[in-house]
């Protein structure tokens, strides 16, 4: 019996094109967005803070972490370090593939 089930790699792949392509491209980029916003929503539930008391520890409101959180507004290298470092006690490392 053949399997219907495809990786999420050849999924991408149909949908969005070969990497290097623009459809391919602007998914890629969506995808390290919404992973940011994930990234910072589950490192402050895994504090076990709240949004607004994450705030409140690196000087920003809880409507901006929200969004941050769902993608809504992009985020100043600057004041993710200050999020990841002063919000949530962690270290930000970045990193550029080529």
């Amino acid at each position: 019996m053949k399997s219907n089930h495809k990786t999420l790699d050849k999924f991408i792949d149909e949908q969005y094109g070969q990497i290097g392509t623009s459809k391919r491209d602007e998914f890629e980029k969506g995808y390290e967005s919404f992973k940011l916003g994930f990234l910072i929503q589950q490192a402050r539930l895994e504090k076990g803070m709240t949004q607004e008391e994450l705030a409140l520890k690196c000087g920003t409101n809880k409507g901006y972490i929200s969004k941050i959180e769902n993608n809504i507004k992009e985020v100043r290298i600057s004041t993710l370090q200050k999020i990841v470092e002063i919000g949530l006690g962690g270290h930000l490392e970045l990193a550029i593939k080529l």
